[in-house]
């Protein structure tokens, strides 16, 4: 019984942290530091790959956790959320709260041991994403996404960094995708859960504008997004693995957003949505594999 009891508890702190997001926004850090360990030819000490995955690690759940003892009120109306930790009572928002904030702590300073420039990208990330986004933006402004997607690039930067700083406009472009991505990757699902953000008044774009503005947005920042990764071939850091990778993901990610447009539906959105995150990984892994094999 006991067992069972610290099983689920274990279970509960987990999922609180949202590790469906930061699984992704680590590995954009993992896949950042190879980038530029390859680029530059440098190779990255294996403690600074530990600090640098417990970091992010740290730093992403701590601040999704954070955020969710702020939107309590929210999770507990809308249906996608009434079930997380916090509005169905699993964990107590105090408890959250002190949780999150441990795990910001825990970020700041190891990212403070890889150097100061990790340090000052964590901090900025952390408070863009819990102050900017969740706690100004979210329920004032349709922009909330845009102006709180800077957080989503950092960890890329972090990874960057961590390495070195030598043809650092390579960071930046990792991160910068990553920033792209965001607006589509959101107003997807929001488009998808219309009805459920606009229960919980929260301005997100789908929900204050019309299906047909709102489709139109989304299928412009996806070709923006696209154009933006093919384009990095010309940085002449990415090859023709890369650009052939990018070409035939970003065509069926596109190909995916005119279908929304043509015919708007939620399905269709919440099938952009679901290959959104598989989308940003490939890119990625398409940049590491065409490192090697060049």
């Amino acid at each position: 019984m006991l067992k069972n009891d610290i099983s689920s508890r274990v279970k509960n702190y987990w999922e609180v942290t949202k590790p469906k997001i930061w699984y992704l926004l680590v590995f954009t850090a993992f896949a950042s530091a190879f980038i530029a360990s390859k680029i530059n030819g440098i190779e990255l000490d294996p403690l600074l790959w530990i600090l640098l995955i417990a970091s992010v690690t740290a730093g992403s759940a701590g601040a999704n956790t954070v955020s969710s003892y702020i939107d309590r009120d929210i999770d507990a109306i809308m249906d996608r959320t009434k079930h997380r930790p916090i509005p169905s009572n699993r964990i107590s928002a105090k408890n959250a709260l002190y949780y999150g904030l441990i795990l910001v702590a825990i970020a700041l300073i190891t990212s403070y041991v890889i150097n100061l420039y990790a340090f000052i990208l964590m901090a900025f990330g952390i408070f863009d994403y819990v102050v900017v986004y969740s706690k100004l933006l979210k329920r004032r402004s349709r922009a909330n996404i845009i102006l709180g997607g800077f957080s989503g690039g950092m960890p890329a930067l972090i990874g960057y960094v961590t390495v070195t700083l030598t043809n650092i406009e390579v960071g930046i472009i990792l991160a910068a995708l990553v920033f792209l991505w965001i607006p589509m990757h959101i107003w997807s699902l929001a488009l998808r859960l219309r009805e459920d953000y606009a229960k919980a008044r929260v301005p997100m774009l789908p929900v204050v504008n019309s299906m047909s503005l709102s489709t139109r947005i989304i299928a412009a920042t996806t070709l923006l997004m696209v154009v933006f990764s093919v384009m990095l071939v010309y940085t002449g850091y990415f090859g023709f693995i890369y650009l052939l990778i990018a070409s035939i993901s970003g065509a069926i990610i596109t190909l995916m957003s005119v279908k929304l447009l043509l015919e708007p539906d939620e399905m269709k959105s919440w099938r952009l949505f679901k290959f959104s995150s598989p989308y940003l990984t490939i890119l990625f892994i398409a940049m590491m594999v065409d490192l090697v094999v060049r």
